[in-house]
């Protein structure tokens, strides 16, 4: 009985290994990565990703995550979700 349990929890923390992962990855410079990687942002698809590469060829670079707010259907509770995955 013991085993079966701690062979569920094992189990369940494998299950989640990947959401921890993924808290972890390392910031994404938003002046220099490409549409795939702007992708991975919280609350940014293709397009928008595509919107941000546009404005900063247009506009010049970002300076701070509210920045960001100057693209298209990006608010700030969507710059709030991905403040902390950002570097400039």
């Amino acid at each position: 009985m013991k085993a079966t349990l701690k062979g569920l929890v094992f189990a369940l923390l494998l299950g989640l290994a990947p959401l921890t992962l993924a808290q972890e990855m390392a910031p994404i410079n938003v002046n220099q990565a490409d549409a795939e990687m702007l992708a991975e942002l919280p609350g940014i698809g293709p397009s928008k990703a595509q919107a941000i590469i546009e404005d900063r060829e247009s506009n010049g670079p970002f300076s701070d995550p509210d920045d960001l707010t100057r693209v298209s259907g990006i608010g700030p509770a969507t710059v709030e979700a991905m403040r902390d995955q950002l570097e400039f």
